[in-house]
């Protein structure tokens, strides 16, 4: 995980690779030019059995406030519908992030905290027709009781992690759930004991690097936790090569080990995010 650096009051952990403290670095030369990126599910909130119990961290708002005056932007990028990740995260109205951004659907859809709108094209058709099938397919899996749903709008999730046994039902769905995806379009990212099926070309790592080029960002921070959010690892990676220097961050868990393997910088999952958010915020007002 890394040491500290020398500030008694506040520490910051020190990236354990040279390219993670190049870009912490330069977060804290050019905060200005510096774009925060986050996920949310595991990230922002804690991962719980049933998802539309997630909530932000209570100290997560109030560390995002106090850090995003003084970056360029900060931006929530999530597979959620970017509605629901700023009502279970409470964004709105908040004092300190009157420039939040939140990615939705992968960065399909936009909200804009100055609004308070969300921007959207059309839905993919696939979604639609998979969603029709995806209950009997299920059921002809036997991939039984406590696999469930989650309607996204964009996408749809199936979750195992309230099965009698969730690895197990998650291995039994991936084929399935491929082959239906394949016949529709889509494709399925693979979570902690969830798979989603969605729209090719939606991925976090295209919503960062359109959000990081808008916004002709310095510097980039990204912060995750899932396979999900490997395509943003891989996004930062690509704006390191091209001269931009970036810090990538995972907030750690058992589950997933590959997001920590890629990191510069580990903390201890959304807790640890909060303190790194608020000692960063800290550090730079």
């Amino acid at each position: 995980m890394g040491t500290h650096t020398t500030d008694s009051l506040h520490p910051l952990p020190l990236p354990t690779t040279q390219a993670g403290r190049d870009g912490l670095a330069a977060l804290l030369a050019r905060p200005r030019d510096a774009v925060i990126g986050l996920d949310f599910d595991g990230t922002l909130a804690p991962i719980v059995a049933d998802p539309e119990q997630a909530r932000a961290h209570p100290g997560a708002v109030p560390a995002l406030a106090a850090l995003a005056p003084e970056v360029a932007s900060v931006a929530v990028i999530t597979g959620r519908p970017p509605e629901v990740a700023v009502r279970y995260g409470g964004f709105a109205d908040v004092p300190g992030l009157e420039h939040l951004t939140v990615l939705g659907h992968y960065g399909a859809e936009r909200w804009e905290a100055a609004t308070g709108t969300v921007t959207a094209p059309p839905p993919h058709p696939g979604v639609a027709a998979a969603r029709a099938e995806l209950p009997g397919l299920l059921e002809r899996a036997g991939a039984g009781q406590g696999t469930w749903i989650e309607e996204k709008g964009r996408a749809l999730a199936v979750h195992t992690r309230r099965a009698a046994d969730p690895q197990a039902a998650f291995d039994a769905l991936r084929g399935p759930l491929a082959g239906l995806a394949t016949r529709h379009g889509l494709i399925v990212e693979p979570g902690r004991l969830v798979l989603e099926l969605r729209p090719p070309g939606m991925d976090k790592g295209v919503a960062l690097l359109d959000h990081a080029r808008a916004t002709r960002a310095g510097c980039v921070v990204y912060v995750g936790d899932d396979l999900g959010d490997l395509p943003a690892f891989a996004a930062v990676d690509e704006l390191r090569a091209a001269g931009t220097p970036g810090l990538l961050v995972c907030s750690g868990s058992t589950e997933v080990t590959e997001l920590a393997e890629r990191a510069d910088l580990v903390v201890a999952g959304p807790e640890g995010v909060v303190t790194l958010l608020r000692d960063l915020a800290t550090h730079l007002s």
